[in-house]
């Protein structure tokens, strides 16, 4: 009987001792299955976007991947120059990053019209089912693939200016020193004013000291959270252009590394992030435009028909030029002419 005792007892030590073996060898295991990756973004830390859209991106994909994903996010010019990202994360030494498709036109043929061709679209809506609907998200994201990068368009948005003083005429519109960047940045030229980039970080003390007249960083609530408004009290419309302006790219080397399920969960939380952001954007930007007139002073301006029809004939020539960058260039641009066919607009 003693003996069965003994027996009994060495059996439950054996199997307690191989349980917390097994258990102290697990927890390792698990930790490297937890993936860290580094987030270069072109906002700075006070754009809206760097914590409506990366902020909701490190939290939606942290949560729903149970901490095995992570992201370490690091804002414009942290570790590397906004035009630098696309580089860094198609070479694999960033694993995400967030960009202006602008930034990548010596790569993608199809930057510029990403970028958003001027005068095109009327209404958000309208730039959501050109990418999701008609196929030209797909296009742009064969474009990245064969630099080894996951192309996924965060929101599509109006981009509208602010200017010091009011645009009355056609050459109150040509004596302009406007900020801008890629696409916008040719088509303001060509309309007549100075345009010219300008890092983010730098854009209030432009604008404060007289560098600039002007400029566009999104529109309502990136003017309120750049504080742009308050030096430069008028907020333009109609918008330059309506576009996927803002981007999130993953190293598809990267992606490529995770477990299926996840790499599947990364491109879940991205086509959702499409629809989430492009709609709460649309709402904040009533509310913060609003906020700006009641609290800030500003005032619209409306561009007069003159300086409208000035710039429609400018963007359709400059649309023209866009589609002969290449085969699918010239594809993207018949399938927006048709599309603005459709609609009535041409």
């Amino acid at each position: 009987m003693l003996n069965n005792v003994r027996k009994k007892l060495t059996v439950f030590a054996t199997a307690l001792t191989f349980g917390v073996t097994a258990a102290l060898s697990a927890a390792p295991a698990a930790a490297q299955d937890s993936v860290t990756w580094r987030v270069q973004s072109h906002w700075p830390g006070a754009s809206s976007s760097y914590k409506d859209s990366l902020g909701r991106l490190k939290e939606q994909l942290e949560e729903r991947s149970d901490g095995r994903i992570k992201l370490q996010l690091f804002e414009a010019g942290a570790l590397f120059k906004a035009d630098e990202i696309f580089n860094a994360v198609s070479r694999g030494i960033l694993e995400m990053g967030t960009i202006s498709p602008s930034y990548a036109s010596n790569q993608m043929s199809l930057a510029g019209i990403a970028s958003g061709l001027p005068f095109a679209f009327r209404n958000v809506w309208e730039a959501a089912y050109f990418h999701q609907v008609l196929g030209f998200e797909e296009m742009l994201r064969e474009e990245a693939a064969e630099h080894g990068v996951y192309y996924a368009t965060d929101k599509v948005y109006a981009t509208e200016m602010v200017v010091k003083n009011p645009i009355t005429s056609v050459e109150d519109f040509r004596k302009l020193k406007i900020r801008s960047s890629g696409a916008l940045q040719r088509f303001l030229t060509e309309a007549g004013a100075a345009a010219s980039f300008i890092p983010g970080g730098e854009l209030y003390t432009a604008l404060d000291s007289g560098i600039v007249d002007g400029a566009h960083w999104g529109a309502a609530q990136g003017a309120y959270s750049m504080a742009l408004y308050e030096v430069a009290k008028y907020h333009v419309q109609p918008g330059l252009n309506i576009a996927g302006t803002d981007v999130i790219i993953v190293s598809q080397r990267a992606l490529d590394k995770l477990p299926e399920d996840l790499q599947e969960l990364v491109k879940e939380i991205l086509r959702e992030q499409f629809w989430f952001r492009t709609n709460e954007y649309q709402f904040k930007e009533q509310v913060t435009l609003a906020k700006a007139i009641a609290e800030e002073g500003v005032q619209l301006n409306v561009l007069p028909d003159d300086v409208q029809d000035h710039m429609v004939q400018v963007a359709q020539k400059m649309w023209e030029e866009e589609g002969k960058r290449g085969p699918n260039t010239e594809k993207a641009l018949n399938m927006l002419k048709s599309f603005l066919g459709e609609l009535g607009y041409l």
